[in-house]
């Protein structure tokens, strides 16, 4: 049986056009890209498919539309697929999607963020402050040191991302970066400078990376359905308490790609997918753990063989849950802190044996739920809850959790319960 993480691509998988088979096709992605317009203020729609490169590369754009074509695929993947992963993670803002997708996140705050990180960055491409080159070809042993030879007084250069043991990016000082590139051209490597890069990844992001992580604490967090590694520490997140400070980190930090692939790889992943434009992180997969089948769900050849393989070995949508399946297993494991027993039978047992009864009827039609059975199990939960005196907060996350990881984001959109920001 598989094992599968799921992979977010960041800057540099973008491009006009992308995201548009999946918005023609499926009405989920086009409700993605429908809320994140709205959160964002930009249609990103238009800006993906109709706008000019120039204007689509503008941070403040860029990340935002990358984020919401990430999370339309993986919508996709859910709807046609359906296989839940074991892991997640993303390359630079690409975990931010990771996050969105694990539930951690919500999709409307991620836009908001990633929009707010987009125009620090873009602030530092005005100014001329500094910028990004991929390294190909040459040992990241050997980028370090030339890093370490060519900065100085004039300005300083660190490896930035490690991408491969022959691929790294470094972010610094133009000045900089120019002798670097010089001196990898001359050891025979290759040399691709970033269009519209900030040195991200590098100390010269660092007041941003304090702004970042003080709108960061602003929010709230979710639990994860499924472990999300982290650029910094090429480790799961563990605690959502860490999101805040490893999401500002990785404004300062070194994104640990290489760890991140080689965890996946001990961990026993046998399948990555990524869940982006185009095959960017796929080919570095392949690189580092040649092992692992590397395969993108946005390149329409490799959806359909997705799509055909899960098909093929009757895994499609095995285990998939439920609104029906979710209140049930939620009903159960959530605490109890009211002791009258008459209160409980009535108000918890009782309706947690209507929900089963919801549950044999769905399965007896051998259907999916439909609208109003699911309308009917919510509500039951919400009294099961009150009954139980579980406190507001974890009630609001575990119905957010419900509907994020049913995908039923806009069909039962009135259970979402979105806290404003600053309210933790």
């Amino acid at each position: 049986m598989e094992k599968i993480a799921l992979l977010f691509p960041g800057q540099g998988s973008q491009y006009v056009g992308m995201g548009k088979s999946f918005y023609d096709q499926y009405s989920i992605a086009k409700q993605t890209y429908e809320e994140a317009s709205d959160v964002a203020g930009v249609d990103l729609a238009k800006l993906c498919f109709e706008g000019s490169l120039s204007e689509l590369n503008q941070n403040e754009n860029m990340q935002p539309a990358l984020l919401a074509t990430n999370v339309a695929a993986f919508r996709v993947y859910m709807e046609e697929v359906g296989i839940r992963p074991q892991f997640c993670a993303g390359h630079s803002m690409g975990e931010y999607s990771a996050l969105v997708c694990s539930g951690a996140m919500t999709f409307s705050d991620a836009v908001r963020i990633t929009k707010l990180r987009g125009a620090m960055m873009q602030i530092h491409i005005d100014r001329g402050t500094g910028s990004m080159t991929i390294m190909d070809g040459i040992d990241a042993s050997i980028v370090e040191q030339l890093c370490e030879q060519y900065s100085g007084e004039q300005g300083v250069a660190v490896v930035s991302c490690y991408n491969s043991p022959t691929q790294a990016a470094v972010s610094g000082h133009q000045y900089v970066l120019e002798e670097i590139e010089a001196a990898v051209l001359d050891a025979d490597g290759q040399v691709t400078p970033l269009m519209s890069s900030a040195p991200i990844h590098s100390s010269l992001m660092a007041e941003d990376a304090e702004r970042l992580g003080q709108e960061l604490a602003k929010y709230s967090y979710n639990m994860f359905k499924w472990p999300v590694l982290s650029n910094v520490t090429g480790q799961p997140y563990g605690d959502v308490e860490r999101i805040p400070g490893l999401l500002s980190d990785q404004m300062v930090k070194p994104v640990q790609w290489t760890r991140i692939l080689q965890y996946l790889e001990r961990f026993g992943v046998t399948l990555a997918i990524e869940m982006g434009p185009k095959n960017v992180l796929n080919k570095l997969t392949k690189t580092n753990c040649p092992d692992i089948n590397s395969l993108c769900f946005g390149e329409k050849a490799e959806r359909q063989k997705l799509i055909s393989m899960f098909q093929s070995d009757g895994k499609k949508k095995k285990g998939v849950p439920t609104v029906i399946t979710k209140c049930l297993a939620i009903a159960v494991a959530t605490p109890n802190q009211n002791w009258d027993e008459a209160e409980y039978q009535q108000g918890v047992v009782q309706r947690y044996k209507r929900i089963q009864a919801i549950q044999e009827q769905v399965e007896n039609a051998g259907d999916k739920p439909s609208k109003e059975q699911m309308i009917e199990a919510l509500e039951l939960l919400k009294g099961i809850f009150e009954t139980k005196k579980l406190p507001v907060k974890e009630r609001n996350q575990w119905m957010n959790h419900i509907i994020d990881d049913t995908g039923h984001h806009y069909e039962l959109a009135e259970y979402l319960v979105h806290e404003a920001v600053g309210v933790k």
